[in-house]
């Protein structure tokens, strides 16, 4: 599609399309830091950022200003070079523009570009590609696609995806740098699950494609980390819950951690976790 176009926001094709085109242009972008010899800087909170990050982010953001101007976009590297979103807004849009940074220093596949459309507090759409795996994701009122995306960064045919039936014995994705002694509890609740470590937003979209069944996270994430890959999980028939069973909702902002971060949460393809979620308390 025409990246210079002006979309209207409410047309959540056209802004879909504009998504998922502009994910594999950072996608291209990531990829030719990711096979030539990068730099590994660090933001003040210690995590890792390369030339691939701000390149991917540059990408997004250009498209995403000029075919929506009038909606605010809320980045990762902008944030963390001390942007300031004054205001609160109902409808903005979140980019992750290369989550799972260990991952793709340690020359990793399971790192992903994200971004997503928050309107009143949930998210509505969302694109989740992983240009190493040659997979991207997305999810909106129609439902939740998987694609195909070939060495020349073109995607082939979407298939439909949705989560699938509960198992006696789930498959559960935890993350394969932030694992905490809060998530193996959770994990043995449920004795002789399959346990799989994967990086980035990938987990969300393992639970949407019917591969998995719970993700705990019990670790800090930011709000740009987890809404595309949980707009991918909604409209694939999942849910992200806050420990009080109440769904994960976007755009916190005046918080005594920081704008936009994330309380812990567990998305679910359909187990019945609530009664497990109100034991542990938690907002």
């Amino acid at each position: 599609m025409d990246l210079t176009c002006t979309i209207d926001p409410t047309d959540t094709g056209a802004l879909l399309a504009l998504y998922r085109d502009l994910a594999l242009a950072a996608g291209r972008e990531i990829m030719a830091v990711y096979c030539s010899k990068m730099t590994v800087e660090r933001k003040s909170d210690e995590s890792p950022v390369t030339e691939a990050d701000r390149r991917s982010e540059a990408v997004i953001l250009a498209g995403l200003r000029k075919a929506c101007p009038q909606v605010l976009c809320v980045a990762e590297e902008e944030m963390s070079h001390g942007i300031v979103i004054r205001g609160a807004c109902d409808t903005f849009m979140l980019i992750d523009p290369l989550d799972g940074t260990r991952e793709f220093v340690d020359s990793k596949s399971d790192f992903t570009v994200n971004i997503a459309l928050i309107c009143d507090g949930a998210p509505i759409l969302g694109v989740v590609y992983a240009p190493a795996r040659g997979m991207l994701y997305t999810g909106g009122p129609d439902g939740a696609c998987a694609y195909e995306v070939d060495e020349a960064f073109n995607c082939g045919e979407g298939r439909k995806v949705c989560v699938r039936t509960p198992s006696s014995v789930p498959m559960i994705v935890a993350s394969r740098s932030h694992r905490t002694p809060e998530t193996d509890a959770f994990i043995a609740r449920y004795p002789g699950a399959e346990i799989a470590s994967v990086g980035s937003s990938l987990k969300f979209c393992l639970l949407a494609a019917g591969e998995a069944d719970l993700y705990p996270r019990f670790g800090r994430t930011m709000e740009w980390d987890t809404a595309a890959g949980d707009a991918v999980l909604r409209a694939a028939g999942g849910r992200t819950l806050l420990l009080n069973g109440e769904p994960m909702n976007y755009g916190k902002r005046f918080q005594a951690d920081a704008d936009f971060a994330n309380p812990w949460f567990v998305a679910t393809a359909g187990m019945p976790v609530e009664p497990i979620l109100a034991e542990e308390g938690g907002d």
